[in-house]
């Protein structure tokens, strides 16, 4: 079932909608989580949270043309609030990994301007990645968004390990320059 029809049966207030949803993208959204929390079974209590999190979103948002990533950003931040919550005292080493890499190239919020800033923000991360090849924009949303460790994107794409942290590097260089043409200094 295309995305669409899906999201009518949401708008309709169906219950197959989440079982669609499920059979469509359940798995990838149980990877999402499991890469942030690194735990199946909590994983898998997050992307039941994510059926019901889009059951309340959609209506109002109707996501015709983008289900998996208005889904997929559900189950992210889920994931990523239970990672919070479960280490609210020791910080996650891969959240942590993450945060300090992405710390180089991105600015600290403002907390007066945070969303409108947000939104500027993202789109000039998004015309970034255009700038870039297929496969930086791959390895950049596999890092970045899926919480993907070195060594499995070095195996789905052939690379060294160190190939993919050479790339990363330079990807965050690059778009840190990006960001500061942009008017965001770090």
């Amino acid at each position: 079932m295309d995305d669409n029809a899906i999201v009518e049966l949401y708008l309709s207030r169906n219950e197959e909608a989440i079982e669609q949803t499920a059979q469509k993208y359940g798995l990838k959204l149980r990877k999402i989580a499991y890469g942030i929390l690194d735990d199946l079974e909590t994983a898998k209590e997050c992307e039941n949270d994510t059926y019901n999190e889009t059951w309340n979103l959609i209506p109002p948002h109707e996501p015709r043309t983008y289900l998996f990533p208005f889904v997929g950003r559900i189950a992210r931040n889920i994931a990523l609030n239970i990672c919070k919550k479960n280490n609210a005292q020791k910080r996650s080493a891969v959240y942590c990994e993450l945060t300090r890499e992405m710390e180089e190239c991105i600015p600290a919020p403002d907390v007066a301007a945070e969303k409108e800033d947000a939104e500027i923000l993202t789109g000039l991360i998004n015309s970034f990645l255009e700038t870039c090849s297929k496969e930086q924009r791959l390895v950049f949303v596999r890092r970045y968004w899926y919480f993907d460790p070195v060594n499995s994107i070095a195996a789905a794409f052939g690379f060294s390990p160190a190939k993919v942290k050479t790339m990363l590097f330079r990807l965050r260089a690059d778009l840190k320059q990006y960001l500061e043409k942009g008017g965001y200094t770090v």
